[in-house]
Parts: structure tokens; sequence; C-alpha cells
């Protein structure tokens, strides 16, 4: 770590952040101090960021419950419409931008707050017209586009579960998500560019509908071709709501514990995990997340680089409740150049844009220099989450993008919707640091035995106490067992996020990446148990193992392979099993490397040991070595040439 800090704002600058200004409304000098407040008196904490963030009336009971995590409650007397809320935007001018999209292709346009709220009131007339109601559920399989922040919108207007996902995804990706959720209505794109290529979707989508029985009425958005040819029983976006244009916006209040979202995280066994996340908990997280960590405010315009499948997009999504600008970019963040977000922070007037360390990363490999090259000076914030951001990119923003800007590493996941660990706009930045737990949070870091850590000593990342974003559970799971199972088990009782963690002298922490077998390539979390289910599909694979190797300063995606007897790991045949994966699922979830082994280690009761391979290819202690039957096949894999390039 180096000596000095990186950064650390003027104290003109700090004492006019949204940070310094709630803490000078609840009479608390420093951030530590504001930390242990915010987690110790929680039932003070929550309704003072209610209160700043500008949500609307005076809150009644903060919290409920027996203080268990599951027997918790936040506010529960009190009702909200979320939509409202983010269209409201603290009282924005309705001829305000609300959304700006510039995409890869060059193309631009912007939409008012008036203008989304009228959509949002047809798009919600039109939902309701095929029967939605309260709780039914909405999904869209789009590119990062204004329609896809309106259907959310409508949806939570009326009360639906919104649930969303990138059209990078194959079919069995798309139905392995939605059919676990039977949504009523699907909105989809005719196509979407990406890296100078355009897509499809349109024969995708077809598989996709006969797949989901549940879907009564699908929707495509023109984005490729302006007339598409639609199928039987499809019908284009302008055709859908043509009859309710003129239909304003109805807003009924739903308790703060309603579901708003279904967002997936995959897991090592099984189709992804449908987490079901409660409207007024992720609310107030974003607001105080956006307000105070980000320092985002009225005015501002905010862009993080996202697809619809990442929960960062939700994220995005509540940034205008904050009276900001959301700004959305669809495409790839290096065409039709390696500069392409620099020429959005520059033409847009950013005042914040986030990314995901991998892409900071690239551009330091790159050799870019966008400081010099672009006029960054409205940029205020820069935040970088998904994987941890290393020392060298750290010194690269600091160096090659501006000297003065607040770099907020964060860390969280679509488990909370939120973050655990963030920034703070008021106190240094320090190489490869992660300034502070989040406010609000009681995170800690906990060995083996279940005891805190020393600075600088890795172990599990828990937290202790209940927060609003908890989910409500896992669709298709009534008595809470596998939610039970996800995240309560390692230590009973406690949330473990499942990511290795260190304290530092600073007071900040360093995330060391994932402590259990969810793969982590470029940010994005990725189960094993889809690529597994792709692999299987191979007639030459007898069986496979997958794994996260630490790789420069990311994580890339290695799949070993036992083959039928005979069959040799040629190019041809590895080609076809990327090619499978990548059709089946998404090109994230390629493999970098594939190779093939004779054995591969399992545990005495015959599950294969992907920790243990993890572990020991990572430089890491293999834990419980006595449960696995043949253990001298880990340094078999240490050892292999593939894992050397």
């Amino acid at each position: 770590m180096s000596a000095e800090p990186l950064w650390t704002p003027s104290p003109e600058r700090a004492a006019a952040t949204n940070l310094a200004r709630f803490a000078r409304t609840v009479g608390i000098e420093g951030y530590d101090a504001l930390h242990r407040w915010s987690v110790s008196q929680s039932e003070a904490f929550w309704p003072a960021i209610w209160r700043f963030s500008g949500l609307a009336g005076e809150p009644g009971r903060p919290v409920d419950g027996d203080g268990t995590f599951a027997g918790t409650r936040f506010f529960p007397d009190e009702s909200l419409n979320v939509a409202e809320v983010i269209l409201d935007g603290l009282g924005a001018a309705p001829d305000a931008p609300m959304y700006v999209v510039v995409d890869e292709r060059g193309a631009r346009s912007e939409m008012s707050r008036a203008e989304v709220r009228s959509l949002v009131g047809a798009v919600a007339a039109a939902l309701r017209a095929e029967g939605v109601g309260a709780g039914d559920r909405v999904a869209i399989w789009l590119p990062n586009i204004i329609e896809a922040q309106i259907v959310m919108l409508a949806a939570a207007s009326i009360g639906a579960v919104f649930s969303s996902t990138s059209p990078d995804f194959g079919v069995a990706g798309v139905v392995d998500r939605f059919s676990q959720i039977a949504p009523t209505v699907l909105v989809a794109a005719d196509g979407y560019s990406y890296g100078g290529k355009q897509v499809d979707c349109l024969e995708r989508l077809a598989d996709i509908r006969a797949a989901l029985p549940s879907v009564r009425r699908t929707v495509v958005i023109a984005y490729l071709d302006p007339d598409p040819s639609l199928t039987d029983g499809v019908c284009g976006w302008n055709e859908w709501i043509a009859a309710h244009s003129s239909t304003p916006p109805d807003f009924e209040p739903r308790p703060f514990d309603h579901p708003w979202y279904v967002l997936f995280s995959s897991g090592t066994t099984g189709v992804p995990k449908c987490i079901i996340h409660r409207t007024g908990g992720v609310l107030v997280q974003h607001l105080k997340e956006h307000q105070l960590h980000c320092d985002i405010r009225p005015g501002d315009r905010v862009m993080y680089f996202t697809t619809a499948g990442w929960m960062m997009w939700n994220w995005l999504a509540t940034v205008p409740a904050s009276g900001a600008t959301a700004v959305l970019y669809d495409g790839s963040p290096f065409h039709p150049s390696p500069s392409a977000l620099f020429d959005v922070v520059q033409s847009e007037a950013l005042t914040f844009l986030g990314v995901g360390a991998k892409f900071i990363d690239s551009c330091r490999k790159e050799g870019l220099s966008p400081g010099r090259s672009h006029d960054l000076s409205s940029l205020r914030t820069i935040a970088s989450t998904g994987s941890p951001l290393s020392i060298e990119s750290f010194e690269w923003v600091y160096s090659e993008v501006a000297s003065d800007v607040h770099l907020a590493s964060i860390s969280g996941g679509t488990d909370l919707c939120g973050c655990f660990v963030g920034g703070d706009p008021t106190s240094p930045v320090w190489a490869g640091e992660i300034q502070r737990p989040a406010l609000g949070m009681a995170v800690t870091v906990w060995g083996e035995d279940g005891r805190p850590t020393a600075v600088d000593e890795r172990g599990e990342l828990v937290c202790v106490e209940p927060f609003p974003s908890m989910p409500l559970g896992f669709w298709g799971d009534p008595d809470g067992a596998r939610y039970h199972a996800a995240y309560y088990e390692r230590f009973a009782g406690v949330w473990a996020q499942g990511d290795f963690a260190s304290w530092t002298k600073h007071g900040g922490m360093v995330i060391h990446g994932r402590s259990d077998t969810t793969l982590n390539p470029g940010g994005v979390r990725i189960g094993t148990a889809e690529i597994y289910r792709q692999v299987e599909r191979s007639p030459e694979v007898l069986e496979s193992l997958v794994f996260g190797q630490e790789w420069e300063g990311d994580t890339r995606i290695v799949l070993l392979v036992r083959l039928a007897d005979g069959v040799e790991l040629t190019e041809e045949l590895a080609g076809a099993i990327r090619r499978q994966i990548r059709d089946g699922c998404t090109p994230r979830h390629v493999p970098a490397r594939i190779a093939a082994v004779d054995d591969l280690p399992r545990t005495r009761s015959g599950k294969l040991a992907e920790l243990a391979v993890s572990d020991i290819v990572n430089g890491r202690e293999v834990r419980n070595t006595t449960a696995l039957a043949n253990p001298e096949t880990l340094e078999a894999i240490a050892a292999l040439p593939a894992l050397r390039i």
C-alpha cells in the first residue's frame, strides 16, 4: 500500500457533500462515529435517511421484530409507490431530462420527466389491459434503453413484480430464469448491437416464447429494424401502447415490503436463484448510497455502464429519485474506440461515472490518458465495482483521468441489491482500498472460528445486523430453506456474503475475491451450474469442474474436463464446448482456459471439490483436505501448463 493517500478532499469540498450535511443534521462528527451510530441506533438512523433523502411524510415505526434477520422488518407501517418517488425526483422540473441514452452506433435521445410520466401511464394501462395486477410478473429481455426503464416504472406503478435480463443471454439462460417466475408479459427487442455487430433476437425469442407458457403477451421494440417482421401473437411496442396514450399513471401506495424486483444470482447447483427484493428496502438503501456515499445531487448526470442483466442496472434505475438524470449507455464500452465512455463523459457533462474494475484495468493496459484527450472537468465521482480494483488501477485513475476526482470502489451484490462497503467523499482515498463500511451496515470480517480478524488478516465478509434491503426470500422456496442456506448457514444467524476480505489500518477494506465457488469474471457473478448444464451436452465429456483463477487483476474461468476413453482435447472439441456454452448462456460464461485431466478431486461422498481446486490454484490454504477421497489430484491440477498462460 502507498505511504500517502492518492486523494484527499479539500475541507471546503468535504463540507459541501451530502454526507457532511447529513452528519451535521444528526449532530455527529467523523465517519467512524457516524457509522457506529448508524448500526447501533438503527431505529434513529433509518428515519434520518428517510427525512434527508426527501421521502414524503414523517416515517412511523422504523424497526419491528425480534432482532434476527428473518424476524426483522423496517418501517412496517409505511406505504409508498416507488415509481412515483422516482418520477417525482425531489420535485425536479417536469421538463428536466430524466433519461439520456447514448449507444455505440452514435445515436442519442433523451426524455423529460413529463414525457416519461406520460409513457409510464400508457404502459401501465397496457399492462392492466393484459390482466396484469399487483404481484404478477413482468419481464424484459432488452438492451440498456429507455423503454426498459419505462416498463419497470409502469410495472411498479401498479404493484407488479419486475424482472430483467440482457439480450446477450441465450435461450437456456433466459428460460432458466424467467420460467421460474412465470411472467404474464414479456417485452423484448428485435436485436441489439455490440462491438459494431448487430445481433438478431427474433429467432431466439420464438424459442423463448415456446418455453414460457405463462406469457400472455409478447411485445417487441424495434431496435435494429424500424419495422421488424413479427409472428402471430407478438405485437410491436407502438401498437401495444397506442390505445392508452392519454392514460395518466395511477400510483397506488404499496406496503414497504411489497416485492419490487426479482434478480437472479447463479449458484453451483440447479437453476439460478430468484431473489425477491422488497420495494421500500431497496429504495432507502439506494437513496442512502446515492446521496451519501456517491454524493449524487439534484441536476447531476449519472451513468453506470451496465446491462439490464446486472444489478447495477437496478441501482441506476433509482438515480432519478434524487433529482439527477440517468444516462444510459448501450453497447460495448470500447466501441467505436477504447475511449467511448470518456466520450460520453465529455459530451454529456457527466458528474458521476460508474464502471467495472475490469474496464479501468483494460483502459490502463491500453495506455489511455483520457484526462489529456478529453474535457472531464464535470466529473466529480468515479465508482468501480464488480471485482477488486488493483493498486495500479487506482494510480492510473489519478494520474491519467483526473487528479481531483473521488474514486469510490464499492462492493455488495445482487443478493442485497446494494453495497456493504463503499465510498466516503469526505475522507482520503488509499490505493487498493475500499474506503468505508457502508452506513447502516454492520459489516465485519470473521475468521473460520467466527471471531473478528485483525487488520490485514483475511476472513469472511459478514454482516451481523439486519438491514432494509435483505431479500424477502427466493421464488419457489416456500419454507425459506434455500434462502437460509445461501446466507445464514456459514455462521449461524449471520449474513455471510461469500467474499474474502480484510480490514486496513486506515479503516477501509480490501476484497480479495470470492470465498465460495461463484465465479466473478470481469465483475459479473456467474454460477458454475449454468456452465455444467451446457458442458454435459457434449458426449465426449464424462465429467467437468469449473473454477475461477485469479489472473492479471481479474478472475478468469477455467474448465477442467475428464474425457471419454480415446478422446483427446483438440482445438476443435474445445471450440465446440465454448460455442455450446456461449449459445446456451452468454459470452461471459465461456472459459478462458479448458484443460483435460485424468481425474477430478472429490469428497468421500463423491461431490466434486470446486473450492479445493480454487484454493490451491490461487495460492490459498486448502480447506478440509481430510474430506477429500483423492487429494493427490490437486497437485496435478495446480501444475497444469494451461494455468500458466
